[in-house]
Order: structure tokens, then sequence, then C-alpha cells
């Protein structure tokens, strides 16, 4: 049997990973500032999530949701404690395409509406109605599209204030939009959408799959614009590698029993991993540590001819150029041993990288994103 073709690879086998670097089949050693799309929040093969996970393992690795499962509740604890959203109920599942599925349909059910808004740009997941809510008409297949789904421009306030009625269910956005190029929505667009939200009965969900877990320097992207939505979800950051994802959902929203299910979702390993980021994140000082380093790598960009424009809060970190990256990708990659990431806008490489990476790391960086401009002839030496 062969593997289906799922993404262009690159030539490299990881074998070993510590902290912010990778080591491939050959002995290589890798920069890691792109952390599997944003997935690796407190670094490779940290020895404190490594022991929780190891320790878990050895007393029970699974039992489905037919049980009690007490590592849910001190996972649920800690989140609401380390995010400000302590009253909010949680949901865990696998996935953030499986965390927005659900958030959509628990805003269905809560609403009885089936009109959705999202926005330019927008990716929100693979799956059903997540596909369906994301702007990339290349992924949505037939049985995906629907016209419940309804997209207006990004960060377009008199755009929105036409789309949204009593007829809409959900408003879903994206706390800072991460494959569409790091594109962060406008405090008053949030604040906006909020409150026509409120005025409409509409839910508003925050999809911090990727921008959530400390990346943009406050645990949620959307409390740079002190909004509360009614529903958050969080995925790739928050078990650092280990498939786990959440759904945090205002009391106010009527839980009902069998309206959600799920078989693997926050399971006994899961939420180890779970817990062991939670706890590094807030021993270790990270987000202070994402806000700090960011505000320094972002600085440091605008100094270096050839970017025309640097975007970002934290370390979630989008540089656009005036022409496509990918040459500039590959040479980072091949002669300086660099990985960093695309996005579907062609001209914007994206830096995600562990929120424990240090400014030596970033300096290394910064030198050979410089040079690297200059070998592939982007700028003249």
């Amino acid at each position: 049997m062969n593997l289906f073709n799922v993404y262009p690879l690159f030539d490299i086998e990881p074998v070993k990973a510590q902290g912010s670097y990778i080591w491939d089949a050959n002995g290589t050693k890798y920069l890691d500032l792109y952390g599997g799309h944003a997935v690796i929040s407190v670094g490779h093969s940290h020895p404190y999530y490594v022991q929780k996970i190891t320790d878990q393992l050895n007393k029970i690795g699974f039992y489905s949701n037919s049980v009690k499962i007490k590592q849910q509740e001190e996972l649920a604890k800690k989140l609401g404690e380390l995010s400000g959203y302590e009253n909010y109920n949680l949901f865990l599942c696998n996935s953030g395409a499986e965390a927005n599925e659900n958030a959509l349909k628990l805003a269905s059910f809560q609403t009885g509406r089936k009109k959705v808004i999202a926005f330019g740009k927008s990716f929100h997941g693979r799956t059903s109605l997540a596909v369906a809510a994301t702007d990339d008409a290349k992924i949505v297949a037939p049985i995906n599209a629907t016209p419940n789904i309804v997209f207006i421009p990004f960060n377009d306030i008199a755009a929105f204030e036409k789309a949204i009625d009593k007829e809409t269910c959900a408003v879903i956005i994206e706390g800072i939009q991460g494959v569409g190029g790091v594109n962060i929505p406008t405090v008053p667009f949030l604040q906006k959408i909020k409150a026509l939200c409120e005025i409409n009965g509409a839910l508003l969900i925050l999809d911090e799959v990727q921008s959530g877990y400390g990346r943009s320097g406050k645990f949620f992207a959307h409390q740079h614009a002190n909004v509360k939505p009614d529903i958050i979800t969080t995925a790739k950051g928050m078990g650092n590698g280990f498939p786990i994802a959440g759904v945090l959902i205002n009391p106010a929203i009527e839980a009902k029993m069998g309206m959600l299910g799920t078989t693997f979702g926050g399971a006994y390993l899961a939420c180890a991993a779970g817990i062991a980021v939670l706890d590094i994140i807030k021993k270790e000082g990270l987000i202070e540590n994402a806000e700090t380093i960011g505000n320094y790598l972002m600085q440091e960009l605008t100094k270096i001819d050839g970017i025309k424009e640097v975007r970002g809060q934290g370390l979630m970190i989008g540089i656009q150029l005036e022409v496509p990256c990918a040459e500039l990708r590959n040479e980072l990659l091949n002669k300086y041993k660099m990985f960093t990431g695309s996005s579907s806008e062609k001209n914007t490489l994206r830096i995600l990288p562990a929120l424990n990476v240090t400014k030596v790391e970033i300096d290394l960086f910064l030198t050979a994103f410089s040079a690297a401009l200059k070998s592939v002839k982007l700028i003249v030496a």
C-alpha cells in the first residue's frame, strides 16, 4: 500500500528534536522556526512534558468518555485560570477542524439558525462545515459547498453591517489569520462584530486554533481587542504535538446531553499533554516571552531591506516580500538549515517558533534571513 499524497514533501526525515532544534536522519541540525504549523508551543521534547506523558502511559493510556477522567477536570481548571475564562465550559476533542465543526454545530443548536458569516482569506479546517467556512475553493469539495456560509471582506465594517441580520446563526473569525498570511483583525472591527452579534442574537466564534495558547503575547489573540466571544476554539499549541483540541463555551449556551460527542477527545494521554503545556507556559512565563521576543523580532525585521511589510503579534509573524517567498524559504532550509512557513499569500513567509525561543536563536535567524535575501537576489548586496 502507498501513502495518499497530501503535501509536497521536503527531502528531510526528522528523527530527533530538542527545544527549537531538529536533527534529520543524517545528523544535520535545523533551527525550527515553524513548529509544524504552530503546533510546538513549549519546545520539542521538553523534559517535563515527556515525563508527564510517560507517567500517564505507565498508569493508563486510554478509556472512552463513558467513565470519569479526572485529568479532564484538572485541564479545564488550569486552562480557565490561565486564559481568564474560568466560568466557561470545555468540550475536548482532537483537532482544530473538529473544534470548529462542533462550535458551528453548537451555535446552530443554540440559535435554531443556519446562516454563518465568515471572511476572506479564512482557514478553519478541512472537514465538512469547517472547510465550507474556509475561503479556499481548491479544498472545498462539491459536497461541502453550502449557501449557508456568507463570505465578506476581512476588516470591512461596512460589509459586515450589511451581512449580519436576524437570520445569522454565528460569525466565525480567526484571532489572527494564519494560513491567509498573518492578517490581524482590527480592534474596531472585532468590537463591531461582537456588538452586532449581540444585537442580532448571533453567536461569535473565535477560532484561536493557531493564534491561541500565548502565541500572540496574550493567551488568546482576541484579548488584544478586549472582546469576549461566545465560543472559542483552540488546538495546535494545546498539546505541543499530541492531538488535542478544545471548545470553550459561554455558560449561557445550553448544553444538552448528546449535543456533542467524541470517542478519543480528552483521553488520558491527551490531557497529560495538555496539562503539561499549561504548567510549562505558566512556570516559564512563555506568554511574556512570546511578547518580548516577538516585539524584538518584528523591530529588527523592519531594519532589513527587501521586506514589503511585517505583520503579526507575539510569535505569530508574517514577512511579506515583493515577490513569492518559495525560493527564499528553500534557501533558508537548504543553506542555513532553518525551517520557516509559507501561506496562501504566496509572498508571505510565516515565523511560528516555540514560545520559549531565545534571542540568540532569533539573532541567528535574522543574520541568515538578511544573507538569504541577498543570495537569492531579492535585494542588492
